[in-house]
Parts: structure tokens; sequence; C-alpha cells
């Protein structure tokens, strides 16, 4: 009898493993769920990753369903917010997080990064009348700035977590500046951009908070991804795919 439920117990997991096999596609020793290569990232960072209409368009978008091309892959994204990314990726409920990410030593305890696939300036949005020159300035003031961003979390290191004002969305900081709750918003160059041009009576202050490089977030656990969007990232590189998706959002001056 013994033998009998041992033999009947084998047979139950050769199926479920069978079962768990056709619930992935492998493409060079790296595993993903249902052949999808699933993208998180906050849709609110133009021209990084906004909405136009229902679907989620810019920088990172554009490089995710290349690299998902070079991996054999759908892509899918999804939105969620910017906090939430890593933990997502954590858990497996995305396979690697793009949303303008910057590479930190603290984050880098969580998940692994990919090659860095562009440069990021942080700035400062003030309005047009303030008197707020440089940054400098900044000291004592209130400064809004998108939770969980290196803007974030360079500005609570700089001028003091009491004077630092957390928001959901970058343009929550925007409108915060606008309606006289804030100071100054900290947030990367090319959306600052757009939220300026968007908005009368704002304005960037001319030097630059700092600089950083973008990389894609991936699970600790799946190297073999690493690679492969690695290798992808390299390839796009030197076929110029992935300068040409840059210039597609922000032209030369």
């Amino acid at each position: 009898m013994k033998k009998k439920l041992l033999s009947m117990a084998l047979v139950a997991m050769m199926v479920a493993a069978m079962f768990s096999a056709c619930g992935k596609k492998e493409s060079t020793g790296m595993t993903v769920n249902d052949g999808v290569l699933t993208m998180a990232t906050n849709a609110y960072f133009p021209p990084y990753e906004y909405y136009e209409g229902e679907e989620i368009v810019g920088i990172d978008a554009d490089i995710a369903k290349a690299i998902a091309d070079k991996l054999g892959l759908e892509l899918k994204i999804e939105d969620m917010e910017f906090d939430s990314i890593i933990t997502a990726v954590q858990t497996g409920k995305a396979d690697m997080g793009l949303a303008g990410m910057t590479v930190t030593d603290e984050r880098k305890q969580s998940v692994n990064f990919s090659d860095s696939y562009a440069t990021g300036i942080q700035v400062v949005i003030v309005t047009e009348d303030s008197d707020i020159a440089t940054v400098d300035d900044l000291a004592g003031k209130k400064i809004g700035v998108q939770l969980a961003t290196t803007g974030d979390i360079y500005s609570k290191d700089d001028f003091g977590e009491e004077n630092v004002e957390e928001y959901n969305k970058g343009a929550d900081a925007v409108m915060a500046l606008k309606q006289g709750k804030v100071d100054a918003v900290i947030i990367d160059n090319e959306p600052a951009k757009s939220f300026v041009k968007a908005n009368e009576g704002l304005k960037i202050l001319d030097t630059e908070y700092v600089t950083e490089d973008y990389a894609a977030a991936l699970n600790k656990d799946n190297t073999e991804l690493l690679d492969a969007v690695n290798k992808a990232l390299a390839e796009l590189k030197e076929d110029g795919t992935l300068q040409s998706i840059i210039d597609k959002y922000i032209p030369a001056e």
C-alpha cells in the first residue's frame, strides 16, 4: 500500500512539473513566465514613461519592447506607484523595473541592475518670482519630491527630512509648488521640462542638482535574465537602436 501511495505521489509530482514547465518559456538559459517579459513602471514620468490615451509609451517602454523583441518575448507593462516597483521585482510580480530608476547602493541591496542605458540629471523647479537662484538657496526651504525617488533620498540627506514633502507623483509635487505649498521641486530634468512647459509661471534653475545613471532593476535570483538583458542592451547600443529611441523623445537642442 505504501509503495502504491509513493508511486501515485511521484506521478503527481511529475504531472505538476510538466504543467509548471508549460507555463514558462526558456530563452538562452533564461526563464520567464508564459513567454512574457513583465515591466513594472510608474507611468507619470515623461518622456521616460507616460500615457498616450490608454497606452503607456516613452523611452523606457520603447527600450523594454526592443529588449523583449531581442529575447523573443512579449512585453507587458504594469503601472504602479514608484515605491512599489522594487518590491514587485523582488516578489516576481514583475521581471524587471524600468522607470527612470537610478542605480544606488541602497537599491543594489534589494535588486540587481542592468548596465546603464541613459543618464539622468536632477534639477530644481521654482516659480518665476522665486528668490531661490541656486541649489544652496534651498537650505531651510520646503522641497517637493516624488516618493522614493533619488530626488527624495538626496534632498533629505542635504536639507533635512523636515524640509521635504513627498508626493506619489511628480505632477502632484509640481501642483503643490504652484499652490505655494512647497518652495521648490527636485526631479529629473526631462520630466521637469515637460512640467514647466505645461505650467505657466515655473522655471528650472540653471544649476544641476545631481547627475545619475538609469538602469533596469531585476530580481537578484534571476541572473540569467540579467545577462540576457545586458546582452540585448549591448546589441541595441551597437546597432544604434538605443540612441534612436532616446532621440525620438529627447530631440537634440
